[in-house]
């Protein structure tokens, strides 16, 4: 499934979390997902969660850093089901990064690594007015 195109809606449980784009985001953005795999039913030790953190927490990072300007707050919603994890981290800043382009070795080299990894999904999606995007992930659970 690739909830990130579109079957976000197929996807019985769901949650978001609107925090100001501020360095404490990270942080509650961690903590709420561990606190809805739990409430999901997410054994903490499958073999995607920790990865799911660490993306997360760099997209998280990333909204900061790079958005706060223009962009007061940070939404995170995530959507799951039996087999999948999705979340999306989304901003009104209009920049659009490239999840392909080769970069440094920074964060978004990670979450495009550790998603690939796990035969996951990341996608940029633009919002209608393009004044602002949402990266979303999907992983196996």
């Amino acid at each position: 499934m690739n909830a990130a195109l579109g079957g976000l809606e197929s996807l019985p449980y769901r949650h978001a979390l609107t925090v100001p784009a501020e360095g404490s985001a990270v942080r509650l953005a961690r903590e709420t997902l561990e606190l809805v795999l739990a409430e999901w039913g997410v054994n903490p030790g499958h073999p995607s969660v920790d990865p799911a953190l660490l993306i997360l927490s760099e997209l998280v990072t990333n909204g900061v850093r790079h958005a706060a300007e223009l962009s007061p707050s940070i939404t995170v919603i995530f959507a799951g089901g039996t087999d999948c994890l999705a979340f999306g981290v989304h901003d009104r800043h209009p920049h659009q990064p490239s999840l392909c382009a080769p970069r440094t070795g920074g964060g978004l080299d990670t979450v495009t690594e550790l998603t690939l990894q796990l035969g996951g999904t990341a996608v940029v999606r633009a919002d209608g007015d393009g004044r602002g995007k949402g990266i979303w992930i999907t992983l196996p659970l």
